[in-house]
């Protein structure tokens, strides 16, 4: 087990739309395949989960934070394997606009290059999602 890495890292991105144009984009689970591809190219609901059957990881079971007024987006991903990270995201104010903050977790399996390669994926996924904000 290499842990001599971080054991986690904040990743963040500028938007220039507001919290709440930003939260209702990213907090409705049927667009996360425009915008998160490290969760796969499609994502279908499930009884109280969304699954995405073909993500870089496989089959895997994501289950949401319930919409709330703070800009939680949290989500617990089930992995293959049936182990489940939980992942810690905010929607913030910053002036006019707003920052998306990912908290991404090391496991204890990863090698520093798995973890920033991971790191590498999520800021990818952020730079998304504020293109796609930014042009709307």
């Amino acid at each position: 087990m290499n842990n001599t890495g971080k054991e986690s890292c904040h990743i963040s991105t500028y938007i220039d739309r507001t919290v709440d144009d930003v939260y209702a984009y990213a907090s409705d689970p049927a667009n996360l395949p425009a915008w998160a591809h490290g969760l796969g190219e499609s994502i279908e609901k499930i009884e109280d989960s969304w699954v995405a059957e073909f993500s870089p990881m496989g089959r895997v079971v994501i289950t949401f934070a319930p919409r709330n007024e703070l800009g939680v987006l949290d989500h617990d991903v089930t992995l293959p394997s049936g182990e489940t990270v939980y992942n810690p995201v905010r929607v913030i104010a910053s002036g006019a606009g707003s920052e998306v903050v990912f908290t991404l977790r090391r496991r204890p399996e990863m090698s520093d290059a798995d973890f920033e390669r991971d790191a590498g994926m999520v800021a990818a996924d952020l730079a998304r999602l504020k293109e796609l904000m930014e042009s709307a």
